[in-house]
């Protein structure tokens, strides 16, 4: 397969994670916000439309290949940033068998890997670029 082709679906995954995601934060405001209020944050609505907000217009640059270096960067950082602050602790809901807890925490746990993971395809995006069908790949040409 092309390269071109390959960057080009790489860009459609990684996209489609913080389009949906920013989307999701922007219809529902307060949950987002009761969790980065559960996690110590301050002003935790402002922050979670903010994070929607973020999301969707990174998830949609990422998408077209739009300042693909910055963009990218931000995003790995943003993903290292919520991997650690959202997903290293174990989950301890009171009233909640010890194996539900267990079973949450391990889910925390892989949703912290796929951040990282995410983060490491960020910085792969931004230092490689989006390839020739984006934005910056028709500006470079």
């Amino acid at each position: 397969m092309n390269n071109k082709y390959v960057l080009l679906l790489g860009r459609i995954l990684l996209a489609a994670v913080f389009i949906a995601s920013g989307a999701g934060k922007l219809f529902d405001a307060a949950s987002t916000a009761g969790m980065i209020a559960q996690a110590g944050l301050p002003a935790p609505t402002a922050l979670a439309y903010l994070a929607g907000i973020f999301e969707l217009a990174s998830g949609l640059a990422v998408l077209v290949g739009f300042q693909t270096m910055i963009v990218g960067y931000l995003l790995a950082a943003f993903c290292v940033f919520t991997a650690f602050v959202f997903h290293a602790s174990p989950i301890n809901i009171p009233g909640f068998p010890d194996g539900a807890n267990q079973m949450l925490t391990m889910f925390n746990q892989i949703n912290m890997m796929k951040n990282l993971a995410m983060a490491g395809g960020f910085l792969v995006l931004a230092s490689f670029g989006p390839g020739s069908l984006s934005i910056d790949g028709r500006k470079a040409a």
